[in-house]
């Protein structure tokens, strides 16, 4: 079916392909990055009980994000997507319906965040094969955009479902949202146009891209531009309210309109790399305004409160902007026949720097060092400069 795809069958399904990519992982966020929203309603458990629930989502995430990119090279988006979200829904009923035990509940998570991961290589996947690289930028930043709306969705439904009817409702709620969602992927969308293959060259022979050093410099320039997105999301919060005297109320409505700023700048970034053609510089230079906001924010908490204020501002949109870059620079790096595999490393590459700054940059802080903190992550971005590999994407 997908290979008598003409091209203005294309241009007419790409952007609801999109969308559909869109909706999947949003939904996928709002269970992988929900969950903490219902630590008050798990009545019950111990604090490290809950904290162990909540980590466990992103634990099952990690370990298989680069298998399910590999089973999108191999089978295509649309099943992975499909079997991926509606397994992670599946998963999230029984959790919702059963009186679980800790342990229990845990290992259910583990295996609904393992099963939830399939969207994120696949529906990267789709947008590489469904748009020309002079629209693919702003179309994979539209698609970054699905974190925070995901958690949008999540701060916004979570709290209340779980209070008027407990904690098993609101994880019901997500389990009907991964399932529709699936049924809708599974129903309407199309897997792009595939390159002929060249006969008798199997596609598991596929010269693997990692021979060549440019997609290891990437993965770990993005894992790095990771530790300053992570010291303002992990820490802003706490840091105006323990520091600045904010209540917890302002804080978190300031932190949720820098958040919509956050996901217009991933929509810019994209934009800007389509017009450039090129990926790779706009990166470099989101590095190097990083680093330098992070410095900023570092001088305005010895400083001035406005200044810090600004500076936490910027930081929220620099510091995010690069995601869809890097991702989509992984997949065109390594080719159509390596991009789910790709993508699942890049994803793996920033989830591990993701779970390693809060208790790292924690240690650093200590009591009130956060100037100290937030100096220390401009250094990961100084580093990327130099390790992000411009001249490969020019070859």
């Amino acid at each position: 079916m997908a290979g008598t795809i003409t091209a203005g069958t294309r241009s007419k399904r790409r952007w609801g392909i999109l969308a559909l990519g869109h909706a999947a992982q949003t939904a996928s966020c709002s269970f992988l990055y929900g969950i903490p929203f219902l630590v008050p309603s798990m009545h019950g458990r111990s604090l490290a009980e809950a904290g162990t629930v909540v980590a466990a989502p992103s634990i099952g995430l990690l370990f298989t994000l680069i298998a399910w990119g590999a089973a999108a090279d191999r089978y295509g988006e649309r099943l992975v997507m499909a079997l991926g979200l509606g397994g992670s829904g599946v998963l999230l009923v029984v959790a919702g319906v059963s009186a679980a035990s800790p342990g229990l509940e845990f290992a259910l998570f583990l295996l609904a965040g393992a099963c939830a991961a399939s969207v994120n290589a696949a529906s990267g996947r789709a947008v590489l094969g469904w748009f020309s690289p002079a629209e693919r930028g702003m179309a994979m930043g539209i698609r970054q955009t699905a974190q925070p709306l995901g958690v949008g969705v999540a701060a916004l439904t979570l709290p209340p479902l779980a209070q008027r009817w407990g904690f098993h409702a609101a994880i019901l709620f997500l389990a009907g949202l991964a399932l529709v969602v699936a049924a809708l992927v599974a129903w309407l969308v199309v897997d792009p146009p595939r390159p002929p293959k060249q006969a008798g060259t199997p596609e598991s022979k596929a010269r693997s891209p990692y021979r060549r050093p440019a997609l290891w410099r990437l993965h770990g320039a993005s894992a790095l531009l990771v530790v300053p997105q992570f010291a303002v999301s992990a820490f802003a919060p706490v840091y105006l309210v323990s520091v600045r005297h904010w209540g917890p109320t302002a804080a978190g409505w300031f932190l949720g309109a820098v958040q919509v700023l956050g996901a217009a700048g991933r929509l810019g970034s994209g934009y800007w790399s389509d017009r450039v053609g090129s990926r790779l510089r706009p990166m470099r230079q989101l590095a190097v305004a990083s680093a330098a906001v992070m410095l900023l924010v570092a001088v305005g908490d010895m400083s001035w409160p406005w200044l810090v204020l600004l500076a936490l501002v910027f930081a929220a949109v620099i510091t995010v902007a690069d995601n869809g870059l890097g991702f989509t620079a992984s997949a065109e790096l390594a080719g159509i026949s390596w991009a789910g595999r790709a993508m699942g490393a890049q994803n793996t590459a920033q989830n591990v720097a993701a779970s390693l700054t809060p208790p790292l940059l924690g240690l650093v802080i200590g009591d009130s060092r956060y100037a100290l903190a937030f100096a220390v992550a401009a250094i990961f971005p100084v580093l990327a400069i130099g390790l992000t590999p411009v001249r490969a994407e020019r070859g």
